[in-house]
């Protein structure tokens, strides 16, 4: 019986190796979606689901590599890997956007969908290429001037201004493969 259960437990470790070491190949490929944050600043945290089932940091940056809020560039940060997404045509599409503005409240929203393309995978992600439709959704509430001339007045801003409250989402749904 002690020879019987000895060998049990030394099969099922075999078994729990085995698993951890294949539960760490590429990905196969296939259909996701992407959840993320975002905001006035160059960071944010995501979800990934589907063909990449894992989640992390977003970065926004420039060509050069370095942070940038306005950078055509993001560096997806994973806990298994990391890829960039050129966001060149979203960000394209979002500065030429046209949002709601509400004088009466000092309110705003504004959404935009563009295609952007994922590359430079690391990790798990190595070999990643594909196609991921994203779509922000952009809204804050503004302040009003407490005195002065604007006394009442919504406080104008330029995208860096003081905003009482905000909400951003990036939503994406694509495909994926792996070289």
């Amino acid at each position: 019986m002690r020879a019987v259960t000895r060998m049990l437990f030394v099969v099922s470790g075999a078994l729990v190796a085995a698993a951890a070491a294949f539960g760490a190949t590429t990905p196969s490929g296939g259909p996701l979606r992407i959840f993320g944050t975002a905001g006035n600043g160059a960071a944010g945290t995501i979800v990934v689901t589907g063909a990449i089932g894992d989640y992390g940091k977003t970065l926004k940056m420039d060509k050069n590599g370095k942070a940038n809020p306005n950078g055509n560039c993001v560096e997806i940060t994973l806990k298994k890997g990391t890829f960039e997404v050129n966001a060149t045509t979203l960000n394209a599409t979002m500065a030429k956007a046209r949002g709601t503005f509400a004088p009466a409240t000092c309110s705003f929203s504004v959404t935009g969908s563009a295609p952007t393309t994922l590359f430079n995978g690391t990790g798990l992600y190595k070999g990643i290429s594909g196609t991921v439709r994203i779509t922000i959704n952009f809204a804050g509430v503004g302040p009003r001037y407490a005195s002065g001339t604007h006394k009442g007045e919504c406080v104008k801003s330029n995208n860096n201004g003081p905003l009482l409250a905000q909400y951003g989402s990036v939503i994406g749904t694509g495909t994926v493969t792996f070289s």
